[in-house]
């Protein structure tokens, strides 16, 4: 997607509030992709992704930027945590299953948009077999009347499935035997995947017949248009698309990396952290990965790392790997004023999520703009006298003021609530004076 510095970050503003520096960071390595694909070839293999680290408390928007982005440009992104990882020979996830894991994100992208192009015939393909099972096709000795006849069973039919009037009737269908699960697991080394996948299709072969099943139309569609999919795209071509999609274009979002650093400060050092980083540093650097779907270069992936770094500090991680990170950004903390605008200036707010969620029940929820910067208020307060979990405070200090409204919500039917200053005081004021309460309920 083409679109300039300023219109990603302008994007951003809709659904994360201030980090400007961050979003602009972001924004320019996006970019500065978009500028690489359009260089001559000899050129694109020299240029470098320059990969980012992000520092700041958990909660205030670093993990929901590169979401976003990647969601809005349709690219191949996983968000990982370096703790889960562990250095080769102990237990845990081999660092390259990330790398595995954003090849799968990058097919399912690939095939959903291949899908669009030819989603009229798998429409097609899918009312057709329904139609066939409705109205079973006439012999080819069928007299001139029945043949008039069928052809006006089959216009009515048609049309009946087109308006969904025939959603519930009961139609039997074959759909595929599936006698086994797909076990290609992302985590697994690839021999134990390539030994699984052998099994898969020896277990395949011997189940290739299908099974009769009697469900509704509506279940049919969906049922029948996974097989019209499969057997209308060229599952090849998408492979290719993918990978080099995942390649030229794939975000990863290391999480945590804080929590593998272990600087010779650090006291409570642990061996396997550096065993990590060194198993990451090829990733990182550039290096040839297996997958199911053949080898995936890693030179040009983006890698955006991100910590609070409260015990650590980035210069504990391995020389190696922070020259590997050369954008530095680092977060601010969000204030009051931060607080309310992320309830009231960004698409989807928590608060709509609550009104939407109400509505069910045909309960308006209302609430005063008093009532709002007092939960960012308590926010503030709750998260410098316990831990500082940012923006994800909110979720627990509204829970806590509309239990009882959401409870009771089936009981006061086309009612309308509204939220006030004074309600959020008698809910939060006691468990916010008290420390030790605060700790376990907010």
């Amino acid at each position: 997607m083409d679109l300039t510095p300023k219109q990603i970050v302008a994007y951003l503003d809709d659904y994360i509030i201030g980090q400007t520096n961050a979003k602009k960071t972001i924004a320019l390595a996006l970019r500065n992709r978009y500028r690489r694909m359009k260089v001559e070839p000899e050129l694109q293999e020299e240029i470098m992704p320059k990969n980012i680290l992000m520092i700041g408390s958990t909660g205030i928007g670093k993990t929901e930027i590169a979401r976003r982005l990647a969601k809005m440009m349709s690219l191949p992104f996983v968000k990982v945590e370096a703790s889960k990882y562990t250095e080769v020979g102990f237990v845990g996830r081999d660092v390259e299953s990330m790398i595995r894991d954003l090849v799968y994100e990058s097919i399912n992208i690939v095939t959903r948009e291949y899908e669009d192009k030819i989603k009229d015939k798998i429409e097609d393909e899918v009312h057709k077999k329904i139609i066939e099972i409705l109205v079973p096709p006439l012999p080819q000795t069928a007299t001139d009347n029945a043949k008039e006849s069928f052809i006006k069973t089959y216009n009515v039919m048609e049309k009946k499935l087109l308006d969904g009037s025939l959603d519930d009737k009961k139609i039997e269908i074959e759909v595929s035997k599936k006698a086994h699960v797909e076990i290609l697991d992302s985590n697994m080394p690839m021999d134990m995947s390539s030994m699984q996948e052998s099994l898969n299709k020896m277990l395949g072969g011997l189940n290739k017949d299908k099974i009769k099943k009697e469900v509704s139309i509506k279940d049919a569609k969906v049922l029948l248009r996974d097989e019209a999919s499969e057997s209308l795209l060229d599952q090849e071509a998408i492979k290719i698309e993918a990978v080099k999609r995942a390649e030229n274009g794939g975000i990863v979002f290391l999480d945590e990396i804080d929590k593998i650093a272990s600087g010779k400060t650090n006291q409570n050092q642990d061996p396997s952290k550096e065993g990590v980083q060194r198993d990451l540093l090829p990733i990182v650097e550039g290096s040839t990965v297996q997958t199911k779907f053949g080898q995936v270069k890693t030179d040009h992936i983006l890698f955006i790392a991100a910590g609070a770094f409260h015990v650590s500090k980035p210069s504990d991680l391995l020389p190696e790997l922070q020259g590997r990170f050369p954008l530095r950004v680092e977060l601010e903390s969000l204030d009051e004023e931060s607080l309310y605008k992320i309830l009231t200036n960004t698409k989807n707010s928590l608060l709509k999520q609550y009104q939407a969620l109400l509505a069910v029940e045909e309960v308006e929820l209302e609430f005063d703009d008093s009532a709002i910067r007092a939960f960012g208020k308590y926010s503030v307060t709750a998260n410098e006298m316990t831990e500082d979990i940012g923006a994800r405070r909110l979720h627990t200090v509204i829970e806590k003021v509309i239990e009882d409204i959401s409870f009771e919500a089936n009981e006061k039917k086309g009612e309308k609530v509204i939220i006030t200053k004074t309600l959020v005081e008698d809910k939060l004021d006691e468990i916010v004076d008290n420390e030790d309460t605060a700790r376990y309920i907010l």
